[in-house]
């Protein structure tokens, strides 16, 4: 038995998808089966409840799992709720955990997310299971949040200077996903991936044009400025600070910026372009069609 959790969130749902596609049995953990209808789980997948912070409600999602897709939402708690169902999967007997992490996932890192997700990487090292941590880049469908601006106001704003991104396409990720979790691929190391470009914010604005067919220019934001209009558009401020922590260490550069397609190739998964993934949601970009799962517009996806 294959169990992945997350499913309400983009990669968890995507990664659902895939299997279910491929004819792959899994069961998926949902916190609230309700949200499982929403996030659009396939009917033939098998469906449970569990909450990682109630370890008492796991029993029925780990019953019988031998390989578990780790993914859970990104908020103060990320560790607490990851390290203790590491706890409860290997008291159930699983035996390989598959992480989804992030490419950036560092503990001197300057973002809390990718402070968190370094911590629980080790203490899934030491665990006594066996392990892979899949960790990718920015993601694509994050752009879906700039929609609005960019077909209202032709703006791309974003606090990113003149620093390069190399994102990828969640598509992509499922697919190696999905792979990892069947067994394939090799235990106990670590897989980077990226999209196969490292653009500017100018080119990502520049490719969203000449699909769309209107104008879209990239404004580098200020920062303080971003951060402010976050908190007056309701976010709460860990998040607002943390978005803010994000962009400062994209300004940087590092590893969200350098091409890895390794992993792609190791898999068979041809890596899209950015300028392939706008051409296929072109109406969304449009402004025609909303994403079909809604955390892809959001600032923090719920799986990452």
């Amino acid at each position: 038995m294959l169990l992945v959790t997350g499913v309400t969130g983009l990669n968890g749902s995507a990664v659902v998808r895939e299997l279910a596609r491929e004819g792959v049995a899994v069961r998926a953990m949902v916190r609230d089966l309700a949200k499982a209808r929403g996030a659009e789980v396939p009917s033939t997948v098998e469906v449970v409840e569990g909450d990682m912070l109630r370890p008492r409600t796991l029993g029925p999602a780990l019953d019988g799992v031998e390989r578990v897709l780790l993914i859970s939402a990104a908020n103060e708690r990320l560790v607490e709720a990851q390290t203790g169902f590491i706890d409860a999967a290997k008291a159930a007997g699983v035996e390989h955990v598959v992480k989804f992490s992030g490419r950036a996932c560092d503990p001197e890192s300057g973002f809390r997310f990718a402070r968190m997700h370094a911590e629980i990487e080790r203490y899934l090292r030491v665990s006594g299971m066996h392990w892979t941590m899949l960790r990718p880049s920015a993601f694509m469908q994050v752009y879906f949040r700039e929609v609005p601006s960019m077909t209202g106001d032709g703006v791309l704003s974003l606090p990113m200077g003149d620093a390069s991104i190399a994102p990828v396409d969640v598509a992509d990720i499922a697919k190696v996903a999905a792979a990892l979790l069947q067994g394939k691929g090799e235990a106990d190391r670590r897989y980077e991936m990226t999209g196969p470009e490292s653009l500017t914010l100018d080119e990502i604005a520049g490719t969203v044009s000449s699909v769309i067919g209107r104008p879209v220019r990239y404004v580098d934001a200020d920062p303080v400025a971003q951060r402010e209009a976050l908190l007056a558009a309701g976010l709460a401020p860990f998040f607002a600070d943390a978005l803010d922590e994000l962009f400062a260490e994209r300004r940087k550069g590092g590893d969200e910026a350098r091409v890895e397609q390794s992993t792609h190739e190791a898999f068979g998964v041809r890596p899209t372009t950015f300028a392939e993934f706008v051409r296929k949601h072109a109406a969304v970009f449009r402004g025609e069609a909303r994403p079909a799962n809604l955390w892809a517009a959001g600032w923090l996806p719920s799986d990452r």
